[in-house]
């Protein structure tokens, strides 16, 4: 149990992806006021926690709703994966979704995409199915991974001086590394289940 739940966070920190996300943040919130820039965070974290536990909870209810199988949802979610995980292990300069700061933000874009993205979505639908009877343990995961998202954020200008850009981008290449990987392994698991379902 300990060893999944650390594993879940793991997962979880790679595809909300916390520590790229800085640079784009402090990007966005540039002129913005301390005090002001802090509420903005923890409110876009907020609804960005709202969303993807929403997902979590729901996710079997709605991936019946949409007529998706599980099967699918992995080889999206696989999918998708991959192609955060080479834009951040290719550094663009306005992150991982390629966007660019036009004002106060509110919801769109911190909370969604940059926050909860399509992949982070996918990947709490996936880990929900996938395990039904670990929602408890899961939305533990959750709550852990958006509170270090919130306090990396919020503490983002001062570890982006103390880092500088080259370390952000070091430590986002390397989240991406370990992501493609995940999302690799959840492409070949869509693909096994899609096999196993043609045979039986």
């Amino acid at each position: 149990m300990p060893g999944e739940f650390l594993s879940a966070i793991i997962l979880l920190l790679l595809v909300v992806d916390p520590f790229g996300n800085v640079p784009v943040v402090n990007t966005m919130l540039t002129g913005v006021p301390v005090a002001r820039r802090r509420k903005i965070i923890v409110r876009e974290c907020g609804i960005a926690f709202v969303l993807l536990a929403a997902f979590m909870l729901f996710g079997p209810e709605i991936l019946a709703v949409m007529h998706l199988s599980e099967t699918s949802l992995s080889i999206a979610g696989g999918v998708i994966l991959f192609m955060i995980a080479i834009r951040m292990v290719f550094a663009h300069p306005e992150g991982a979704f390629g966007l660019e700061p036009r004002g106060e933000p509110f919801i769109v874009p911190l909370a969604i995409p940059l926050i909860s993205g399509p992949s982070a979505l996918a990947t709490v639908m996936l880990l929900a199915s996938r395990q039904p009877r670990e929602l408890g343990m899961l939305s533990g995961a959750l709550v852990v991974t958006m509170s270090i998202t919130t306090l990396v954020l919020l503490v983002g200008e001062r570890l982006q001086r103390w880092m500088g850009d080259r370390g952000m981008q070091a430590v986002a290449r390397l989240m991406g590394l370990i992501l493609t990987a995940i999302a690799v392994e959840m492409l070949l698991g869509g693909i096994r289940m899609f096999v196993e379902g043609m045979k039986a």
